[in-house]
């Protein structure tokens, strides 16, 4: 994972005002290519490097991730964060977004890869 044009994703994304749609889904399709990369320095990222904002940022295309590529230990990592950062957990609904990543695996392990 290219940690630092995540993070250049991440401060493009800050700046795109939320009603701009088109530029909003392009900082997301960035993001989305970049954690799906490789998903091992990804977890290794979460583990290690991740900051506060960086996990809130996540939220919006985790599941998106996800749904492309089912791994159970990404979303653990993902999910051990939530004790790291219990603000952003709460003003950003974590705990739904993580839900919808479980059901995702979920599906997958019940009815195989799509």
């Amino acid at each position: 994972m290219d940690i630092n044009s995540f993070r250049e994703v991440i401060k493009k994304r800050e700046e795109t005002d939320d009603e701009w749609t088109y530029g909003v889904e392009q900082c997301w399709k960035k993001e989305i290519e970049i954690l799906s990369e490789d998903i091992p320095s990804t977890i290794e990222f979460l583990k290690t490097e991740c900051t506060a904002e960086e996990f809130s940022w996540i939220s919006e295309v985790i599941d998106d991730i996800v749904d492309k590529y089912p791994s159970k230990e990404l979303v653990e990592g993902y999910k051990s964060l939530m004790t790291k950062f219990p603000e952003e957990c709460s003003k950003y609904n974590i705990e739904g977004v993580i839900e919808s990543c479980e059901n995702i695996l979920k599906w997958e392990e019940e009815n195989g890869k799509k």
